[in-house]
This record gives structure tokens, C-alpha cells and sequence, in this order.
């Protein structure tokens, strides 16, 4: 009797692991979220989800999405003390196959699959069928990647976007920028937008409007502007809208993102009303003689709580057919 085969695919962050099994229509089940710190290292967690699914002992082909460098078999995670060798970890697990993607490389693969249930749009705009896609993420950083069609099947294009230089658009920025340049060498768009970056508007705010406030955490600041309790506040997070809609719009231009520009990351989903109510989408079109170019270009926030899992089931899927 032959010996059944088992996709598994992972989502690893910092903080959490999600594990699940994927079918061959691209749906995963059996997700289970652990915590990093309860384990010593990614085999143990592997281990303890395959001996808790009792497929220990089955021919398993596996992909991890990683939030680190993978390009190397010595994989050192960024935000944990974790570290492995990839081709020891697919002996030690008795892998039959074992890929490793970066995490947003992960979140790129799963957005062409994702259904309207899983994004909201932000403004106008009708994405083209197999034309480039853009995805920007501001969380902890601001992680940007692209994905292609080729030939019928997904290619991602990773790099690290969300460091290229800060352009500020009207006065206030031009200001902000200027605070901004007194803490650092370089001044970064993900200094704008993440969760630090909320969190350095405002207090570049604070300070230009020479007003006497506390300090806030992002989402500190985030509820007070919901709330309308601050106008400090409520400002810091237009502004945050307006300097995304801008980034955004320069994705769109530099890879002409026909496909859709996507917002990934943990942020935004958690005032996407406010969101569309913002300036984000005149930021992402206001590009002087290109305005028309980027107004055809679809907008949207990816809702989908786990899109690096779905990525990793994607890849692995895509890899697989091109072993038939």
C-alpha cells in the first residue's frame, strides 16, 4: 500500500508559528498557532504539530514562510534565538521535500488566489488578469514585495522597498522629515510607516506644534484618533494614510502594478473605514502627468488573517506541479 503524502506548510514570525496541512485545491486545515518561547527550536514545535496530527510517520513535503533572510542553508531568525540548518532540519524531520520562503515572499504567492472575501478595495480603479502585482506592509517594519506571471505560474520579486528614501510631499512633511533627520543618517519610509513610525509622527507633531503631550504607543495613538480624543492624534494617522497612499503610488509606477497594489501587514486592517475615508487614494494617484496612470490602478487591503500560510501552501503547490 502506498504511503500517503501530507503538504505541510508553516507561517513563522517572531512571536507565533502557524502549522497546517495543505490540499491540493490550496485550502489549509488543521492550523494550529503556538507560541515561539514555549519551544527550544523550530524541529521541536514541527515535531509536537506532526505527532499531534499523527503524521509522524507519513511522506511529507514541507514549506516554511520565515521572517529572516533565507537565502543561505544557516537560517538565524531576526527576532528570536532560534537558528537551523535547512538541510539538516529536512533529515532530522525526514522530510521528503523541504522549501523555505521569506515570509512576505510568502504573503506575495498568496495574493493573485485571494477571493473578494479576503481583501477590501480602497477606491476605483479594475485590476488586469496576470498583470504585476505590488504589496506593501507596514507592521513591526515595512515589508514590500512584487509578484509576476512568467509562463503561466507566479514568480515573487523580494527586496527590501520599505528602505529607500523618505520624499516628503507638503510642508508638514517637509517638517516631519526635518525632525526626523536630527535621530537618523537616513530617513527611510518605514520610519514613517510601521508601528514606530506612527509613533515618530506624532512625535514629530508634538514637537513642531510645541504642544505638551505624553508620550503614546502606536496603538495608544491609533485609538485616541478613532476617538477623536486627540487631534494630535487624529492628524498623526491621516498623515500616516497620506504618506502610504504616496509609497504606494510609487510602487504602482515602478513596476506598473496593473494587477493591483496590495496593503499587507497588521496595521491598517484595524481602521480600514478610516482608511478609505483618508487621502490615501488621492496620495496613490497624485503623480502629475502619471495621475491617469495610477488612477486605473486598483488599490486594496488584504484581510485574510493568514496570508504567509496561504502563500507557503501556493508555492509549495506551484513547486510540486513543476516536479509532474
Amino acid at each position: 500500500m502506498s504511503q500517503s503524502v501530507f503538504n505541510l506548510v508553516a507561517d513563522i514570525g517572531g512571536t507565533n508559528i502557524r502549522l497546517g496541512i495543505a490540499r491540493a485545491n490550496g485550502e489549509v486545515n488543521e492550523i494550529t498557532v503556538y507560541q515561539c518561547r514555549d519551544f527550544d527550536s523550530l524541529q521541536a514545535v514541527v515535531e509536537h504539530y506532526l505527532a499531534d496530527n499523527h503524521i509522524s510517520d507519513s511522506k511529507i513535503n514541507a514549506c516554511f514562510a520565515i521572517a529572516c533572510p533565507v537565502e543561505n542553508d544557516l537560517i538565524q531568525m531576526t527576532n528570536l534565538p532560534w537558528q537551523f540548518s535547512k538541510s539538516e532540519l529536512k533529515e532530522q524531520l525526514n522530510l521528503n521535500k523541504l522549501l523555505v520562503i521569506n515570509d512576505y515572499t510568502a504573503i506575495a504567492y498568496a495574493v493573485p488566489f485571494l477571493t473578494e472575501q479576503q481583501k477590501v478595495q480602497i477606491g476605483a480603479g479594475e485590476a488586469q488578469s496576470g498583470k504585476p502585482i505590488s504589496i506593501c506592509g507596514p507592521g513591526t517594519g515595512l515589508g514590500v514585495a512584487n509578484v509576476v506571471s512568467v509562463a503561466g505560474k507566479w514568480i515573487a520579486l523580494s527586496g527590501e522597498g520599505g528602505h529607500v528614501d523618505f520624499a516628503p510631499i507638503d510642508e508638514t512633511e517637509v517638517k516631519i522629515f526635518e525632525y526626523l533627520s536630527q535621530k537618523y543618517a537616513h530617513v527611510s519610509y518605514e520610519q514613517l510607516l510601521s508601528g514606530l513610525g506612527i509613533e515618530q509622527i506624532y512625535q514629530a507633531l508634538v514637537s513642531i506644534k510645541g504642544v505638551d503631550l505624553p508620550e503614546l504607543s502606536a496603538s495608544e495613538i491609533s485609538e485616541k484618533a478613532l476617538s477623536n480624543e486627540c487631534s494630535v492624534c487624529l492628524e498623526t494617522l491621516e498623515q500616516f494614510c497620506k504618506i502610504l497612499g504616496s509609497f504606494a503610488g510609487n510602487l504602482a509606477l515602478t513596476l506598473a502594478s496593473f494587477g493591483g497594489v496590495y496593503i499587507a501587514g497588521g496595521i491598517v486592517p484595524r481602521f480600514i473605514e478610516f482608511f478609505n475615508q483618508s487621502e490615501f487614494r488621492s496620495r496613490f494617484e497624485s503623480k502629475g502627468r502619471l495621475a491617469q496612470f495610477n488612477q486605473n490602478i486598483p488599490t486594496f487591503v488584504i484581510t485574510e488573517s493568514q496570508p504567509g500560510i496561504l502563500g507557503a501552501s501556493a508555492y509549495l503547490r506551484q513547486h510540486n506541479k513543476e516536479e509532474l
